[in-house]
């Protein structure tokens, strides 16, 4: 089966690129799920019902979280009647939401969709991911051959012991928050499909998907300064995973970086495979 996983989805600029392109790829590479992480979907910080709710309609089947989960107050409220919105797994209990959904392709394919948060230089700093998982995953029924974990941290070494801590037992194990692509996307040798962050869904023009002006007014001047979505061309950045649905294993992972104002879709569409 064929998952799609798309990167942290950052204010406008991201949900416009998701609106543009997500029904191309989902028809030309025959999707059978399709993940985002929309930590960063209302204006670059939070999830709102509106913004939740416009990408689940374009054809994202789960959202995943992170730090920023709390930012916008209603989230409170409206993770917990939306089953498809995730938080991370290691908040506290009694938390509202979850970090676990089982989501079902039309195929009758069933997929655990796991949201895990790091704790190195992360705040808040949550009960330890890697316990975290194992309990997930010796809870999970056993018809769920597949499972993906986001995990979304800061640093390369806690996801890439995540990775190796997984590897054989996951599907995939999917780094996000950092914003920035990185070129290490592989199958691990016990067929879980890894890679260290998969990079924003956003402006590119920015810093990390925010206002470059007032991004280096905060570095310069040491001062409070808000932040603001950076405007203009957006890339939709996602990986593609190839999954054996009998066995659980990752057979291929591709690494996805498509802009939106390239002349011809098909013709930016042909390099993914």
């Amino acid at each position: 089966m064929k998952l799609l996983f798309i990167g942290d989805v950052v204010g406008a600029p991201g949900r416009r690129v998701v609106a543009r392109l997500l029904p191309a790829l989902r028809k030309r590479l025959k999707l059978d799920l399709v993940v985002a992480n929309a930590e960063n979907v209302a204006g670059g910080a939070g999830v709102t019902k509106d913004t939740a709710d416009a990408l689940l309609a374009l054809g994202v089947d789960v959202l995943t979280n992170g730090n920023h989960a709390w930012d916008k107050k209603e989230a409170l409220d409206y993770i917990v009647t939306e089953p498809r919105l995730l938080r991370p797994h290691n908040y506290p209990d009694g938390t509202p939401g979850t970090g676990w959904f089982v989501a079902e392709t039309a195929a009758g394919h069933k997929v655990g969709i796991l949201n895990v948060m790091g704790n190195v230089f992360m705040h808040p700093h949550l009960a330890c991911p890697f316990t975290c998982v194992d309990q997930a995953l010796a809870d999970k029924p056993d018809d769920v051959k597949l499972v993906l974990v986001d995990l979304h941290a800061e640093v390369t070494s806690e996801k890439m012991a995540m990775g190796w801590y997984l590897d054989g037992r996951a599907s995939a194990v999917i780094g996000t928050h950092t914003h920035v692509p990185t070129a290490d996307e592989r199958v691990l040798p016990k067929g879980t499909g890894y890679i260290s962050d998969v990079g924003m869904t956003g402006c590119y023009d920015s810093v990390i998907g925010m206002d470059i002006q007032k991004s280096l007014k905060r570095f310069l001047q040491k001062l409070p300064e808000r932040f603001e979505v950076a405007e203009g061309e957006a890339t939709l950045c996602a990986v593609l995973l190839d999954l054996d649905e009998k066995t659980g294993v990752c057979r291929h992972i591709q690494r996805i970086r498509l802009r939106e104002s390239e002349e011809h879709e098909e013709a930016m569409l042909r390099r993914v495979k």
